[in-house]
């Protein structure tokens, strides 16, 4: 069986780790008292805000996926509402009957791939945005990728960090976690995108992928 590469930190059994990128946060001093509602779409939203904020454990939450609304609950926090997507622009269609007449505030990375900001104010949504991560490329990687292998991409980040490393070799097969990440690989590169957005998912399709 072919090699299959995860670059992400999270360990999974049968899949080699390659932690591509490393997150940083970015602290803030804000008054969250004044917002009624949170928007987080991804964990490390959580955990930089919780390093440096408990105020936004009594605010209600919305959560883009079961994975974040996990952690925010394991974190102490308050979930009101868990998308039904796992993407960032439909997950902003979702948002919008429930933020009506609510002052919100979106907790991101420094860079973000959806348009869900943009979605939300077009439908006169009052929404801040305060960035609390940014992901950084981790130069120290020497680890060799053997041919015929298959490598899972997790976000814009880990194409970006794995492109800045690495050479593609037409052996490889690369598995994506979702469209909007897909769009970032370059046009020589195929692949094929899992059915939902987990890591799970693509390493079930990267085992059917890898025999």
């Amino acid at each position: 069986m072919a090699k299959i590469y995860l670059l992400s930190n999270q360990k999974h059994e049968d899949v080699q780790n390659i932690e591509i990128f490393k997150i940083e946060y970015i602290k803030s001093y804000i008054d969250l008292k004044k917002y009624d509602a949170l928007v987080f779409t991804s964990k490390n939203g959580v955990y930089s805000l919780n390093s440096f904020n408990n105020d936004w454990k009594n605010i209600p939450s919305y959560a883009i996926a079961e994975k974040t609304a996990k952690i925010i609950n394991k974190e102490g926090g308050n979930v009101k509402f868990i998308g039904q997507s796992g993407h960032g622009n439909d997950f902003a269609k979702e948002l919008i009957p429930l933020l009506k007449d609510k002052k919100v505030l979106y907790i991101r990375a420094l860079k973000v791939v959806s348009n869900l900001v943009e979605t939300l104010k077009n439908a006169n949504i009052n929404i801040d945005e305060l960035t609390t991560y940014k992901t950084v490329c981790n130069d120290n990687i020497k680890e060799k990728i053997e041919k015929n292998s298959s490598i899972i991409f997790t976000s814009p980040s880990s194409i970006e960090c794995f492109f800045k490393i690495y050479t593609w070799d037409k052996s490889f097969k690369a598995i994506v976690i979702g469209k909007t990440t897909a769009k970032y690989l370059p046009d020589y590169v195929d692949f094929k995108i899992s059915n939902k957005t987990s890591i799970e998912e693509c390493i079930k399709l990267a085992m059917l992928d890898s025999f």
